[in-house]
């Protein structure tokens, strides 16, 4: 199995310059390959593929002598990318590649382990071109290292991230519990067991300091260093809000995990759910994706199962007790309501999160 490690990194002005350098030229490279591939199209319908473009590079190399400055694998890399962005637009897996901007403020660049040229001593890592990084090493690395990518967020951090393969990662003990849940925005989510989970609304929270910062953002001149400056700062905030968002997702899914062997959760469309402006930043904030991308890789690590229910499974509709569809429960407003045909009595979300396990569990049977 894959699995990869990030740990914050702190080079010096050598090697920030020439981390700065590989960015540009791995930009460079990816749009001036994508500009060759659309004219060559457009002239005789032919595709300049990666194997064109590889060799066409070493030539590029001979004219442009700044490209050696930088890991060569790096710019390797940056050809792969682009090869597949339109592997994937052929497939129709995603729209047709564009050009990269230097304007685009998280900057990123891959390179292979070959030879052992990446590798982690005391609290340093060894990286191509760059040499020995500081770096702050938060847990030891397993299996076969494949790749390295460092990164540079909006904040002004570097970070490297270590892909390894052949990582075993034990199962945990099965425990013999389920559990449906509904998720929600007033709630972050409502499980079977009648628990609910408070949303920490970490964005809401902080729009206040957010407006103020971004309003001292706009006084200053564009492109002074006070700019500069106020820009990284409102940068740093939604870092802030970003990691206790994912902090709370981490924490949540890993408990869910270890405490259930069967979730049963909803497949929200949430591309679609977004569309409407009123609840956009609320969904936005809640993040539900990434809180079901967490508990499915983890399901899978750790031998566990994630079920998910049609999205148009009317879940708060349904009576959980005798299965009598009540089509007036549609209207938001309603939190509870009796079933006429058996007359339990249902709290909205507490209902649909039983509707969700009991459904769940139908599937998989």
């Amino acid at each position: 199995m894959e699995k990869a490690y990030k740990f914050r990194i702190y080079p010096n002005k050598k090697q920030e310059e020439l981390i700065q350098k590989t960015f540009g030229c791995c930009r460079f490279v990816y749009n001036y390959y994508l500009a060759k591939r659309i004219e060559s199209y457009k002239q005789d319908k032919t595709d300049f593929n990666y194997y064109a473009c590889s060799a066409d590079l070493t030539k590029l190399k001979m004219n442009l002598k700044w490209l050696k400055e930088v890991d060569s694998q790096a710019l390797g890399k940056s050809l792969k990318d682009l090869d597949n962005a339109y592997k994937n637009f052929f497939k129709h897996e995603a729209g047709f590649p564009k050009f990269k901007s230097k304007k685009r403020n998280k900057k990123t660049y891959r390179t292979s382990f070959i030879r052992n040229n990446i590798r982690i001593s005391n609290n340093n890592i060894q990286l191509p071109k760059l040499g020995l990084v500081k770096c702050k090493i938060s847990r030891q690395i397993e299996g076969r290292i494949l790749n390295a990518t460092v990164s540079q967020n909006p904040s002004g951090k570097y970070y490297v991230s270590i892909c390894c393969a052949n990582v075993e990662i034990p199962k945990l003990e099965k425990t013999g519990a389920v559990v449906g849940i509904d998720l929600g925005i007033k709630e972050f989510g409502i499980t079977s067991d009648g628990e609910h989970i408070e949303n920490p609304k970490y964005l809401r929270k902080s729009e206040m300091k957010l407006a103020k910062l971004q309003r001292k953002l706009s006084r200053k001149s564009i492109g002074s260093n006070n700019s500069s400056k106020a820009r990284i700062k409102v940068a740093r905030q939604y870092e802030k809000i970003t990691n206790q968002r994912k902090d709370f997702l981490h924490k949540l899914s890993t408990q869910l995990i270890r405490e259930y062997d069967v979730i049963c959760i909803e497949d929200l469309k949430v591309e679609n759910m977004v569309k409407n402006h009123n609840l956009a930043k609320s969904i936005n904030d809640v993040s539900w994706g990434e809180f079901v991308r967490q508990l499915q890789y983890k399901a899978e690590w750790y031998g566990k199962t994630i079920q998910k229910i049609n999205t148009f499974y009317a879940s708060s509709q349904t009576c959980n007790v005798c299965g009598y569809k009540n089509s007036e429960v549609k209207d938001l407003a309603i939190r509870e309501w009796e079933c006429p045909e058996c007359h339990a009595k249902h709290d909205r979300d507490e209902n649909a999160s039983m509707n969700i396990l009991n459904e769940g569990l139908r599937l998989l049977a």
